[in-house]
């Protein structure tokens, strides 16, 4: 089965993660932790402090896809994009830009945490009992939406997946030249 690249050219128009989803079945196969009623120091309790925990790219994961034709191939990020990714996503300030299962946007639910796992063993992701690779983008996010909460506590949402523009096709200059056309359009 082939398996293609996703990289990013900021200059074709390329340029990563424009939204993070919370989805039931994140194609990274990587659940996030939700974090509530957690203790802090000092004996000092929040009732919910609503946040969860989790990955939302895996350097070299490939992610199983399905073209128009019903040919199956995989997708997958090097540590260099999903590092990228993550460094446009706050330089752009995205971190707002959140949808429910890549249908609806949402309000109330923004990024609170983000970072690049450097080492498996000593980083935050082990304390939750993720697998984290080196090179993974991992991050944290805020939800103060109660109906994306209640979502969230019914096991409804399971973890991330992100929404971007990734360019699979570094060659294919007329793929590029279309693209930007329709990038033109829509802007």
């Amino acid at each position: 089965m082939e398996s293609i690249e996703l990289l990013i050219d900021e200059e074709e128009g390329f340029d990563g993660v424009f939204a993070i989803s919370l989805v039931e079945e994140p194609a990274i196969e990587s659940n996030f932790i939700a974090l509530s009623k957690h203790k802090v120091q000092m004996s000092v309790v929040d009732d919910e402090k609503r946040i969860v925990l989790g990955l939302a790219l895996i350097p070299n994961k490939e992610i199983l896809r399905v073209n128009k034709e019903g040919k199956p191939y995989n997708i997958f990020f090097s540590e260099k994009t999903v590092r990228d990714a993550s460094q446009i996503y706050l330089r752009e300030m995205r971190n707002k830009n959140t949808t429910f299962e890549h249908e609806m946007i949402v309000d109330g639910v923004y990024l609170s945490e983000s970072w690049i796992v450097e080492d498996p063993e000593m980083d935050k992701t082990k304390l939750f009992n993720i697998d984290a690779p080196k090179g993974s983008w991992a991050i944290s996010m805020k939800v103060d939406n109660d109906s994306v909460w209640q979502r969230v506590k019914n096991g409804e949402v399971l973890g991330f997946s992100i929404e971007g523009v990734f360019n699979d096709r570094p060659e294919d200059s007329e793929y590029k030249k279309k693209f930007n056309r329709i990038i033109e359009i829509l802007s």
